[in-house]
C-alpha cells in the first residue's frame, strides 16, 4: 500500500522510550512471584502500561490502571515533543474499579498518528504525579487509498500455559507488534479463568515448562477479585505491555472469561466451584472484563453494556463484533427443528441484520468469536459452536445462521468475511450453495487462527450443511501440545487502498505465512 503513512519500525520504538522507561518497574516476575513491586513514594503509578481500544477515524478510548486512588489525565499529540498537546482530564480511579478507567478521545484527525501520554495525578494533590506512561495509535483513515492492515488472534494462558520466563513470555506479542498493524483484533479467551497455572509443567520430551505464578491463577476464578486477577495476570508480560501501547485493540469474548462452554442459566455440577450459578459468575467476569479492556460499549456508550458492536474503520472497514455467547441458548444435541434464541440471540440478530444493511464499507469483516462450520463439542452429546455433524438441512443453531446467510444474500450485501479462534489451530474454510444442504446464501470465506499462548488440539470435523471446503488446515496429531512445541498462531488482513483487494495471511511466530487469499471487492463467486 503505497499511500499509506506508516512510520519505520526504528521511529515507532524511539516514540515507545517513554512508555518502555516507565514501565520498567514492572519487568517479568520470576517464578512464583504474585505480582510487581510497585513504588510506594505517594505518587501515583501506571505501572501496568496503557492500552487503545476501538479507534475509529475520530475517537479512541485510553486505558490506565493506577496502583492507589488517582486522577487520569490524558495528552494527545501530533509529534512525540507534546507541542500544542490537547489535554483530556479523566475520571477518578479508585478500589470500585480496580483502580482502572478510560478516558475517550474524540475529535482527533483521521488517518493520523496520535501520541499521547498518560499521568496520574494524586486525587488531593494535583500537582503530585506519578511518571507519564507513553503510547501511541493511527486514527482510522477518511481515504480509501490509504489502506488498512490489521491482525487477529485470541486463546491466551489456556490450558496451564502462562508465562514463561525461560521463553521470554508472550514473544509472539513482539513479533506482531514489529508489523505495525492498524488494530488487533483479539477473538475472544483472553483469559482462562478457569485454568490454574502451576509453577512448573512437565513436558513429554522431558524438559520442565516454567510460569510466572500469582495468587489468583492457583484456582478457577469465583469472586470479583480473582476475576480481576485472571485479566491482571497476562499484564505481567512486557511484551504485551509494550504491544498495548503500540497497537489499538478490538476485544470481544467467549467462554474462558468465564468458564468453559458456558451458557447463560447453566448451572454447575463441577466440584471445584462453590459458586454454581453460571450467570453470577458471568456477571462478575463482564465486571472485571470492562475493567481490563477498553470496549467502547461498556463504557458509557448508547444503548447500555455490551460487547457486540461496530467499529468502522474508513471507508474500506465495517468490524461486527459478535457476542456468541451472552445471549446462546443452552448446549444442546442441536437438533431442533424451530429455533429463534441460537447462538446470538433474537436481538443481536436483528442488530446484526440492520447493521450489515446499513454499512457501506467495501468489507464486512464479521468477528465471531466460535467457529461455523466446524464441529465443537461439549460432552458426549452436546454441541458448543453452531454445527452439530449432521451434514442436512439446518437445525438447531444453524437455523440462525441460516437466516443471518439468507437475509446477506437477498439483501445483495458483498464483502463479508468471517474470521475466528476457539479451536487451537489455524485453517481456512470456503461455504458455497453448490455443495450445501442449504443452498439459499452467497459464497463466503471463514478464517481461523490461534493460539496465541496456549495448547494447541488437532482439527475439528467438517459439517456440510453450509458446503464448507477445507482448503487449508494446520493441527497437531494431539491434544494440548505446548507452547513450547509448535509456534504460536495469528492471521493478518491487509486491504489494499488502490485495489481494494482484502488479502489474509494465515501466518505463525517466526515469520512464516502458512497459508495466504486474495479476495476481490464486491465479488460474490470467490
Amino acid at each position: 500500500m503505497p499511500h499509506r503513512p506508516r512510520i519505520p519500525s526504528p521511529d515507532r520504538r524511539t516514540v515507545l522510550r517513554g512508555s518502555l522507561v516507565a514501565t520498567a518497574a514492572l519487568t517479568l516476575p520470576v517464578v512464583g512471584a504474585a505480582a510487581p513491586a510497585f513504588a510506594r513514594s505517594g505518587r501515583p503509578d501506571a505501572a501496568w502500561g496503557v492500552q487503545v481500544g476501538d479507534v475509529t477515524s475520530s475517537s479512541a478510548l485510553v486505558w490506565v490502571r493506577s496502583d492507589r486512588p488517582a486522577r487520569m489525565v490524558v495528552e494527545t499529540s501530533a509529534t512525540e515533543s507534546f507541542r500544542r498537546a490537547r489535554t483530556w482530564h479523566g475520571p477518578l480511579l479508585g478500589p470500585g474499579t480496580d483502580f482502572t478507567g478510560t478516558t475517550p478521545l474524540y475529535g482527533l484527525p483521521p488517518g493520523e498518528q496520535v501520541h499521547y501520554r498518560v499521568t496520574l495525578a494524586a486525587p488531593d494533590a494535583p500537582r503530585r504525579t506519578g511518571e507519564p506512561v507513553y503510547g501511541t495509535f493511527r486514527t482510522a483513515p477518511a481515504r480509501r487509498r490509504d489502506g488498512v492492515r490489521f491482525l487477529w488472534s485470541g486463546d491466551i494462558a489456556g490450558q496451564g500455559w502462562g508465562i514463561n520466563p525461560d521463553i521470554g513470555g508472550y514473544r509472539v506479542y513482539d513479533e506482531m507488534r514489529r508489523l505495525d498493524p492498524d488494530f488487533f483484533l483479539c477473538s475472544g479467551d483472553n483469559i482462562y479463568a478457569d485454568g490454574v497455572i502451576e509453577p512448573s509443567v512437565a513436558l513429554p520430551d522431558g524438559r520442565v515448562w516454567h510460569n510466572v505464578t500469582t495468587e489468583e491463577k492457583a484456582k478457577v476464578a469465583e469472586t470479583l477479585a480473582e476475576y480481576r486477577g485472571n485479566f491482571r495476570y497476562n499484564l505481567l508480560d512486557e511484551n504485551l505491555r509494550r504491544f498495548n501501547a503500540q497497537v489499538p485493540s478490538v476485544i470481544q469474548w467467549d467462554d474462558h472469561e468465564v468458564r468453559n462452554n458456558w451458557y447463560p442459566g447453566q448451572i454447575l455440577d463441577d466440584v471445584r466451584y462453590t459458586e454454581k450459578n453460571v450467570d453470577v459468575l458471568a456477571a462478575r467476569s463482564m465486571r472485571a472484563f470492562g475493567e481490563y479492556f477498553p470496549v467502547s460499549t461498556l463504557h458509557g456508550s448508547p444503548g447500555g453494556d455490551r460487547v457486540h458492536r461496530v467499529v468502522r474503520h474508513g471507508p474500506l472497514l465495517d468490524l461486527f463484533v459478535l457476542d456468541m455467547r451472552t445471549f446462546r441458548n443452552a448446549n444442546s444435541p442441536g437438533r431442533q427443528p424451530d429455533e429463534t434464541t441460537g447462538i446470538l440471540g433474537a436481538e443481536q440478530l436483528a442488530w446484526l441484520k440492520r447493521e450489515l444493511s446499513k454499512s457501506r464499507a467495501v468489507w464486512k469483516v464479521i468477528a465471531a468469536d466460535m467457529p461455523l462450520g466446524l464441529v465443537v463439542a461439549d460432552g458426549t452429546s452436546n454441541f458448543e459452536a453452531v454445527a452439530q455433524g449432521d451434514p442436512g438441512a439446518p437445525l438447531g443453531r444453524e437455523l440462525q445462521i441460516a437466516e443471518l446467510l439468507r437475509f446477506i444474500k437477498h439483501r445483495r450485501i458483498t464483502g463479508t468475511v468471517w474470521l475466528t479462534a476457539d479451536v487451537h489451530y489455524t485453517s481456512a474454510q470456503h461455504y458455497a450453495p453448490e455443495r450445501a444442504a442449504f443452498k439459499d446464501f452467497a459464497p463466503f470465506w471463514e478464517f481461523v487462527t490461534g493460539p496465541l499462548a496456549a495448547g494447541q488440539f488437532p482439527s475439528n470435523a467438517l459439517d456440510g450443511t453450509f458446503g464448507p471446503d477445507q482448503v487449508f488446515v494446520q493441527a497437531p496429531d494431539r491434544a494440548n501440545v505446548s507452547p513450547m512445541e509448535t509456534p504460536a498462531l495469528f492471521g493478518e488482513v491487509d486491504i489494499d487502498g488502490d485495489s481494494g483487494e482484502l488479502t489474509v495471511r494465515l501466518r505463525e511466530q517466526g515469520g512464516s505465512v502458512l497459508f495466504s487469499k486474495v479476495l476481490q471487492p464486491g465479488r460474490v463467486d470467490q
